[in-house]
């Protein structure tokens, strides 16, 4: 499987964009993230009166010589930030000729490129089973980016991935200091609500970018047609089943896939966890200026 996004056009598009992550997230001294909090960047922000046990080096004596009273001089402080972005590689997500797969490593690759190039330490984390790998480690600087992202294209979309299982598993999940993407169509039996809960309990920022084919969403099928569960290894699963398609049919799955995406962004609403929603045949450059810019996410 060959992604068609990952190349110098598709990169050289995102230099004027960044990432935007909430203010209140600690952090690690070093990036290029604005905090609410007072550092030691060479930025003048405020003052503040003296108190006993200040830096005396931080005093301004001009305001000393004014006033006759002690003011310290605070400065903006700038945080590195932790993203960790989860690839569902199900088999779900590698039907319709790789489309999907191709699109979420589009997706994967542009945030995680926005991420080094605000200097913030980066993981991609590959879901599959109950497991999460994470093949490339801990990767800081667009060196170890794109020396990652050319092996994107051996990914394997098979089988079923467990997200509940992949995000608690994963051990580098660090406490209030960064964004955690998931990236996936959200079709599956495995409770994903839990895990968006887990990495809400750890304080750290969600979004949830569900990926969705035509097919999927304006499904084009009529007469009697055989449905297989691309994740099942078992064609006798009670899963795969024939069936007669009829507008009443279709009207019912258009109620479902409607009903389906609510739930998802109403518990996100709940949480505060960003959510978007995209279609293959969208231009991915239209989901990261428009979409993501609506939610927040960049600037």
């Amino acid at each position: 499987m060959k992604s068609s996004y990952l190349n110098d056009k598709f990169f050289s598009r995102l230099e004027t964009l960044s990432l935007n992550l909430r203010s209140n997230l600690a952090g690690y001294f070093g990036g290029q993230h604005l905090v609410t909090t007072y550092g030691q960047t060479v930025e003048f922000a405020d003052y503040r009166e003296y108190q006993l046990g200040d830096d005396i080096r931080r005093i301004d004596w001009n305001l000393f010589s004014r006033f006759e009273k002690y003011f310290l001089k605070l400065f903006t402080d700038e945080r590195q930030m932790q993203v960790q972005i989860f690839l569902d590689c199900s088999a779900s997500m590698g039907k319709d000729n790789h489309a999907k797969a191709s699109y979420a490593i589009g997706a994967a690759g542009a945030l995680g490129f926005l991420a080094v190039q605000n200097m913030d330490k980066l993981s991609f984390n590959i879901m599959k089973g109950e497991r999460s790998a994470n093949p490339f480690g801990t990767i800081i600087g667009k060196n170890s980016f794109f020396r990652a992202i050319s092996s994107f294209d051996d990914i394997d979309f098979v089988d079923d991935a467990d997200i509940e299982a992949c995000v608690k598993s994963c051990p580098d999940t660090s406490t209030g200091n960064g964004l955690t993407v998931i990236i996936s169509d959200f079709m599956t039996e495995s409770n994903w609500k839990k895990a968006v809960d887990y990495l809400c309990y750890k304080r750290r920022q969600v979004l949830l970018v569900q990926i969705l084919s035509p097919e999927e969403i304006d499904p084009s099928y009529d007469g009697r047609v055989n449905l297989i569960d691309s994740e099942s290894v078992d064609l006798s699963d009670s899963k795969n089943m024939k069936l007669k398609i009829t507008r009443s049919l279709q009207k019912a799955y258009e109620e479902a896939l409607r009903d389906f995406k609510q739930d998802i962004k109403t518990f996100c609403s709940k949480r505060g966890v960003d959510f978007i929603t995209v279609r293959t045949d969208v231009p991915i450059e239209r989901v990261l200026f428009s979409e993501l810019l609506k939610v927040g996410i960049m600037e």
